[in-house]
C-alpha cells in the first residue's frame, strides 16, 4: 500500500462541490467564524481567535474525540494565517515523508511562506518520528499542529509537548449538531439544499442522538438518510430512515485508548459511590463496545476486596462467582451475572480499611527486614529448639476467648496498628472484637512472656 504523499496541500483545497467528496468534507468550514462548537477556544478573545488576529500561529496539539473539528481547525488556521498547509498521517507516513515535508517547508520559507505541518493521529507517531520532528519545531521552520484522540501526556514526548500548546476539544452539543445538520440541508452549493429535503418529526432527535457529539458521524448519517429518502421517492427523511442509516451507533470507546480508562474509571467510581444504576450504564457501555467481559469481572474482583472489604466479606465471593460464571457462560448471557454482581457490589456497605492497612504495612516492610521474634519461630529440629526458637509461645486456644497477652510484631513495631476497621456493615463486629483482642495483647511483656510452647 503506497504511503500518502508528504505534500497534500493541493488535495485538501480541491473544489468542495466535487460530487465524489463526502458531505462531511464538502461542508468543512473555510473560515474560523463558521466553525461550529469549541466556543471555549473560538469565542471573542479566546486563544485561537487571538492567534489568527495577531498572525502568530503557535505549535499546538488538538486533543479531542472524533468529529470535533481537529482537522478543520488546522486547515482554517493555516489558511487564515497565510501559511502553507501540509498534512502527514501518522499511520501511513514515515521519517522519509517528514524529511520531504521539511525540505518543502524550507523552500516555502525562502519564498516568504511559513508552513503548518499537520500530523493526524500524532499519538501513533513513534518516538523516533517525534524526535525527528522536534528540531524543526524548535527552529521555527514548521509550525506543528497535531491531532489526537488520546491523552497527549501519555503519547507525545515531553520535549515536543513542552513546545506545543495542548488545546482540548469538546464533543459538540446537540444544539451544535442540529445547527450543522440544518446548514447542510439548506446549503445548495456544498450541501443537500438542491434536493429540498425535509426532516420528519423525530428525525433530528435521532440524528443528534446517533451523532453523540461527532460532526462527521452526523453528516455521514444525514447523507445516507438522504439517499434512502431518494430511493424511496420522497423528500422527507423520517426517524426510521435515520435509524436504518445509522444501524447501530458506534459507541465512543477505544479499548486501547484513553476513553477505555475513562469508562472503566466511571464504572468503578459509580460502584464505590453506591450507585448501581450508573454502574450498570457504564458496564453496558463497555459490553456494547466489545470489551472483554472477563476484564470487567477482574475489575469487580479487585473492587470487592479494595472498596467493600470486610464491610461485607461475601462481596469477594460474589465477585469470584461472577468471574467464573462469565468465563463459563460467555456473552451475551454472561452479562446477566455481571449485572447481578455489579448491583450487589454497588449496594454493599463500603470499607477500604483492609487496603489502607496493607499500604501502611508495606511502608514498614520496605524499611527493612526486622527479625521474627524467637517465640514466633518454628522449631522443627533440636538445634532450633536449643537456640530458643518457639520458646515462650502461648497457644491462644488454651486461653479464654482464644485471646492471650502475647506480642506478634517485632519489638520495633510493637505498638503499630495498621488495620482500623470501619463501623460499616460486618466490619463493625470485627472492630469490636479487635478492640478486645488488642486490649488483651497490650498486656504482653516483650517477646511474648513465658508459657508452654507448641
Amino acid at each position: 500500500m503506497a504511503r500518502r504523499k508528504a505534500d497534500s496541500s493541493v488535495s485538501l483545497f480541491k473544489p468542495r462541490s466535487s460530487p465524489s467528496r463526502p458531505l462531511a468534507d464538502r461542508m468543512r468550514p473555510e473560515r474560523l467564524e463558521d466553525v461550529i462548537g469549541q466556543e471555549h477556544l473560538l469565542g471573542p478573545g479566546k486563544i485561537l481567535n487571538q492567534m489568527v488576529a495577531a498572525h502568530a500561529l503557535h505549535s499546538m496539539i488538538l486533543w479531542g474525540p472524533p468529529g470535533t473539528g481537529k482537522t478543520t481547525l488546522a486547515i482554517v488556521l493555516a489558511r487564515q494565517s497565510g501559511a502553507v498547509f501540509r498534512q502527514l498521517g501518522a499511520v501511513t507516513a514515515g521519517v522519509a515523508d517528514l524529511r520531504a515535508a521539511v525540505d518543502a517547508a524550507a523552500r516555502d520559507l525562502e519564498a516568504g511562506k511559513r508552513t503548518v505541518l499537520f500530523i493526524d493521529e500524532i499519538h501513533r507517531w513513534n518516538r523516533a518520528q517525534q524526535d525527528a520532528t522536534l528540531p524543526h519545531v524548535e527552529s521555527g521552520l514548521i509550525t506543528l499542529i497535531g491531532a489526537t484522540t488520546e491523552n497527549p501526556s501519555f503519547e507525545v514526548i515531553s520535549p515536543l509537548l513542552s513546545r506545543a500548546r495542548v488545546l482540548v476539544l469538546r464533543p459538540l452539543s446537540d444544539e451544535n449538531i442540529a445547527t450543522l445538520i440544518g446548514r447542510a440541508l439548506a446549503d445548495r452549493d456544498q450541501g443537500l439544499g438542491a434536493s429540498e429535503l425535509k426532516l420528519a418529526d423525530g428525525a433530528m432527535d435521532e440524528l443528534t442522538r446517533f451523532a453523540s457529539g461527532d460532526a462527521r458521524r452526523a453528516l455521514n448519517t444525514l447523507e445516507l438518510s438522504a439517499e434512502l429518502a431518494s430511493n424511496a421517492g420522497t423528500k422527507v427523511i423520517t426517524a426510521e430512515m435515520v435509524r436504518e442509516a445509522a444501524q447501530q451507533k458506534a459507541l465512543l470507546y477505544d479499548r486501547a485508548g484513553e476513553e477505555h480508562y475513562n469508562v472503566i474509571s466511571a464504572f468503578i467510581k459509580s460502584m464505590r459511590g453506591s450507585d448501581p444504576d450508573a454502574a450498570l450504564y457504564w458496564m453496558m457501555r463497555m459490553i456494547e463496545a466489545g470489551e472483554d467481559p472477563l476484564f470487567i469481572a477482574r475489575r469487580m474482583v479487585i473492587f470487592a476486596a479494595e472498596d467493600v472489604g470486610n464491610a461485607d466479606p461475601r462481596a469477594l465471593q460474589v465477585a469470584i462467582a461472577v468471574k467464573d460464571a462469565v468465563d463459563f457462560v460467555g456473552l451475551p448471557e454472561g452479562a446477566i451475572p455481571l449485572a447481578q454482581g455489579v448491583t450487589y457490589l454497588a449496594g454493599a456497605p463500603k470499607s477500604n480499611a483492609s487496603m489502607l492497612a496493607m499500604e501502611k504495612a508495606r511502608e514498614d516492610a520496605k524499611r527493612g527486614a526486622l527479625p521474627v521474634p524467637l517465640h514466633l519461630r518454628g522449631a522443627p529440629t533440636p538445634l532450633m529448639k536449643g537456640l530458643g526458637y518457639g520458646k515462650g509461645y502461648l497457644y491462644p486456644h488454651e486461653y479464654e476467648g482464644a485471646l492471650v497477652a502475647q506480642q506478634y510484631l517485632p519489638e520495633e513495631l510493637r505498638d503499630k496498628i495498621y488495620y482500623e476497621p470501619s463501623e460499616r456493615g460486618y466490619e463493625s463486629r470485627i472492630r469490636d472484637y479487635l478492640e478486645r483482642a488488642r486490649a488483651v495483647r497490650g498486656k504482653a511483656t516483650p517477646r511474648g512472656g513465658g508459657g508452654r510452647g507448641k
